[in-house]
């Protein structure tokens, strides 16, 4: 009997959870901030930011959808990326490379001018990365707003959320669908890589030493092994960074489905990419996107999904003075 109430009590805290998540999503709104600022366009203010630095740096569409893919995968949309601290996630080894802080802290300050602590930085994330898609050719999406910002941010949090370049596909989906995501949008979220680049450093292994053979990847097209060795050399001292996308005919800053393309050819830059075209639950949404012609349209909503993980709503953190501090106490 005793084991029989215990299970009907998981059960209903199962049941219970289940249902926050839903109440929080469903408290995000396109057109949050309307009204909250006077007369003033958030949105529009925004958009102004990230256009010009667009054209400054087309490079900033595949900095800012990173950004916000980091921040909304561990431990949900709070911005508890963008904290500063000793031991906070901006400080972890994964997120060393990542860019657009700078970006944010624009429009931060912009809309701080409009109406201070009205508008939340996770929400400036979520806005500042679709306007920068837009940009990018990805096609226009409603962002929902109403996120509220984290207090803390722990560097050890990435341990258990974010993929590792050796994940398989099959634990990918796993994490994925832990986040409420299906293996859809997690192939559709991947579609950010027709745009942005690599380090060497993460793809010498498949170009020269796969598996210890001493041996480039063998299902790599070889066409581009050659390509990429010129552009990484196997004793180089530094470290260059090719195109993620390698086939697309617009450009590595467009975001478009030609990243499906190339990973049919065999032309994935990116091992774990490659896999995709290996694994019986992806191989045909590959192939379904490589050749659709509504890939941007299915592409903004998958981001939208993503930017409704675990956010704050309600009376839940706070919205920050400054996108680096919580206004309470600094971080160690």
């Amino acid at each position: 009997m005793k084991v029989a109430t215990a299970e009907v009590s998981v059960g209903l805290w199962v049941i219970m959870l289940a249902n926050w998540a839903v109440l929080c999503r469903g408290a995000l709104r396109v057109g949050f901030y309307g009204g909250k600022c006077g007369i003033a366009d958030v949105e529009a203010t925004v958009a102004g930011v990230v256009t010009g630095q667009f054209v400054r740096d087309p490079t900033i569409v595949a900095s800012l959808l990173r950004l916000q893919f980091h921040d909304c995968i561990v431990g949900g949309c709070d911005a508890s990326l963008l904290l500063d601290g000793m031991k906070s996630e901006k400080r972890a080894t994964p997120n060393l490379r990542l860019r657009g802080y700078n970006i944010i802290d624009e429009a931060k300050a912009a809309v701080e001018k409009l109406c201070p602590g009205v508008v939340s930085c996770a929400d400036l994330i979520a806005i500042a990365t679709r306007d920068a898609v837009f940009l990018g050719g990805g096609g226009r999406y409603d962002v929902r707003t109403g996120r509220r910002d984290s207090l803390a941010s722990a560097a050890h949090n990435l341990n258990s959320s974010l993929p590792s370049p050796s994940i398989s596909v099959s634990e990918s989906i796993k994490l994925f669908a832990d986040k409420g995501l299906t293996p859809t949008d997690m192939v559709l979220l991947l579609g950010a890589h027709s745009v942005g680049v690599v380090h060497c450093s993460n793809i010498k292994d498949g170009l020269y030493n796969m598996k210890n053979t001493g041996r480039f990847e063998p299902s790599m097209d070889h066409l581009l092994v050659n390509e990429l060795k010129s552009r990484c050399p196997e004793n180089a001292t530094t470290d260059n960074t090719v195109n993620l996308d390698q086939s697309s005919p617009v450009g590595p800053f467009t975001i478009d489905s030609a990243y499906y393309k190339q990973l049919m050819s065999n032309r994935g830059v990116l091992k774990f990419d490659q896999k995709l075209t290996l694994h019986p639950v992806t191989r045909p949404l590959v192939a379904n996107l490589a050749n659709s012609l509504d890939f941007p349209t299915r592409f903004g909503a998958a981001v939208v999904k993503l930017g409704a993980v675990g956010v704050l709503t309600g009376t839940s953190g706070e919205i920050r003075r400054s996108c680096r501090v919580p206004n309470g106490p600094h971080l160690p």
